[in-house]
Formats: structure tokens, C-alpha cells, sequence
């Protein structure tokens, strides 16, 4: 058994992900929430397109994933 903690965001890598959109968009400002909507999908698909990206968050949190 392991006893996690209750809250870790370093041990999340959706919270890297994140850090990465917020720092893309932080210069940009939006007229309104379509606005706000393109550039957020825009930068969500340059960043599917990065993979190495999504694997550096991975491996920020130490964790590794393992086949079945």
C-alpha cells in the first residue's frame, strides 16, 4: 500500500500541461470568452503537436507509465 498525499500537484502532470497553456496565452488578451476559447484551442493543438512537451511533464513528476 502507498500513502499518497492528499493534494500534489507535482505528482500531476495535467497541472504541467496547464502551466504550459497559461504561460502561451499570458500576452495575449481576448475581446471575449469566443475569444478566449480560439486562442485556448489553438495553443491546446500546437502543444498535441509537441509530444516531447507532454513527456517532459510526465517526467517532471517522477512517475512512469507502465504496460499492463
Amino acid at each position: 500500500m502507498v500513502q499518497w498525499p492528499t493534494y500534489a500537484p507535482e505528482l500531476n502532470p495535467a497541472k504541467g500541461v496547464w502551466a504550459l497553456l497559461k504561460r502561451a496565452i499570458a500576452n495575449f488578451v481576448a475581446a471575449g470568452l469566443d475569444g478566449l476559447v480560439r486562442i485556448t484551442r489553438r495553443k491546446l493543438k500546437k502543444t498535441r503537436h509537441r509530444p516531447q512537451l507532454l513527456d517532459g511533464r510526465l517526467a517532471a513528476t517522477g512517475l512512469v507509465i507502465e504496460p499492463w
